[in-house]
C-alpha cells in the first residue's frame, strides 16, 4: 500500500477564539469560535433565525442555536462574519491559520486506480456518482455533533488531509499511461482489514453502499448543519439508509475495497450549504480538526467576540 509519511496535524491551533476589529455593541449576540484555520470550521451561536453571511455563503441559525461554517482549504486568512441579529447588524472578522499542505510525486501506480478507463468501469463509476450526489443532496437536523467528534477507527494515521499528489503510471486493463494531480480531501488512518469503525459524532445514515466505483464500501452519515462524515474502502456495513446512530456506534468494518492501494480507512467530511440545491459549492474540510474543537463551549460558554483571547 502507498502511503504517505505519518504526519501529526498539519496545523497548530489557532486558539479557540480569535478577535478581529472592533465590534459594534449590537455584535454581543453573536459568538463564533471553532476550528479557525483554512480546511476549519466555524461555529456561530445565535438567536435562532438569525441571518448570517461568511465567504457568500448565507446561513440562517436554527432551533439549536446555531450556524455552522467550513471554511474552505485555500481561504482568505481573514474571516469577515456579517449578518443582521434581532439586536442589530453583526460584523465579526476572525483571524485563520494558514495550511501548509505537501506536495508528492507517485510514480508506478496502476492507472486503474485512479481513473475510470474501460467501458465497464466508466459505466460503474457513473452509476456512483449518481448514488453519491443523491445522498450528498439529503439533509436531516441533528445536534449531536455538539458533542464532539472522535477518531473512527484505532490506528496511526496514513495520510492527513490536504496535500496534492501527482500520479503517475500504467493502465494494467488497457496498458496506456495516465498521470493526473489531486488533493487528498480525507484522513486516511492505517487499519488492517477488519478493524472496527465506529461513529465519530451522533447522525443519520444517508448512504450504506457496499460496491461504489472508487470507493468500495462506503457509508454516509449525516450529522447535521449540513456536516457529512464520508468512510471509504470499508470491507463490511452494519448500518442502513435511515438509520439514527449514536457516537461511538459500530457502523462496519474497514478494508481495501474500490480503487485503494491498500488496507486504510479514507475518513472525509464535507460541509454542504443547506440554503442551496446546487451542490456544486461544496467542499470538504480537515476531519483531523474537527477532533480539537469543544463543541460545549461553544454552545454555553462563548466569550464576547471582542475581547481578544490572552496570549
Amino acid at each position: 500500500m502507498i502511503q504517505d509519511m505519518i504526519f501529526g496535524v498539519l496545523l497548530s491551533w489557532a486558539g479557540f477564539w480569535s478577535a478581529g476589529a472592533p465590534a459594534a455593541t449590537s455584535d454581543v449576540a453573536v459568538q463564533c469560535g471553532g476550528a479557525l484555520s483554512q480546511g476549519g470550521l466555524i461555529v456561530c451561536q445565535a438567536a435562532e433565525g438569525t441571518e448570517l453571511i461568511y465567504g457568500g455563503y448565507t446561513v440562517r441559525v436554527g432551533q439549536d442555536g446555531h450556524a455552522v461554517f467550513g471554511v474552505a482549504r485555500d481561504a482568505d486568512l481573514t474571516a469577515q462574519i456579517v449578518g443582521q441579529a434581532t439586536s442589530g447588524p453583526v460584523n465579526i472578522t476572525l483571524a485563520l491559520e494558514p495550511r501548509e499542505d505537501a506536495f508528492r510525486v507517485i510514480e508506478g501506480l496502476e492507472c486503474d486506480k485512479v481513473d475510470a478507463r474501460t467501458p465497464e468501469q466508466k459505466a460503474h463509476a457513473g452509476e456512483s456518482w449518481v448514488i453519491k450526489q443523491t445522498a450528498f443532496g439529503t439533509f436531516h437536523s441533528s445536534e449531536a455533533w455538539t458533542n464532539g467528534f472522535s477518531r473512527p477507527a484505532a490506528g496511526p494515521p496514513s495520510s492527513p488531509f490536504g496535500p496534492a499528489r501527482k500520479y503517475i503510471g500504467v493502465s494494467a486493463e488497457t496498458g496506456e499511461p495516465c498521470e493526473s494531480v489531486s488533493v487528498h480531501r480525507g484522513y486516511d488512518i492505517a487499519t488492517p482489514v477488519g478493524t472496527q469503525l465506529i461513529a465519530p459524532a451522533g447522525g443519520i445514515v444517508t448512504l450504506a453502499d457496499p460496491d461504489l466505483y472508487y470507493e468500495g464500501g462506503t457509508i454516509f452519515l449525516d450529522h447535521g448543519h449540513g456536516l457529512v462524515s464520508v468512510f471509504l474502502h470499508l470491507s463490511s456495513i452494519d448500518v442502513a439508509v435511515g438509520d439514527h446512530v449514536e457516537q461511538g456506534a459500530l457502523l462496519g468494518k474497514t478494508g481495501n475495497t474500490g480503487r485503494t492501494t491498500g488496507p486504510h480507512l479514507h475518513w472525509a467530511v464535507k460541509w454542504r450549504h443547506q440554503a442551496s440545491d446546487d451542490r456544486g459549492g461544496d467542499f470538504y474540510i480537515d476531519p483531523a480538526l474537527l477532533l480539537d474543537i469543544d463543541f460545549n463551549a461553544v454552545a454555553s460558554t462563548a466569550p464576547d467576540p471582542r475581547i481578544a483571547p490572552a496570549p
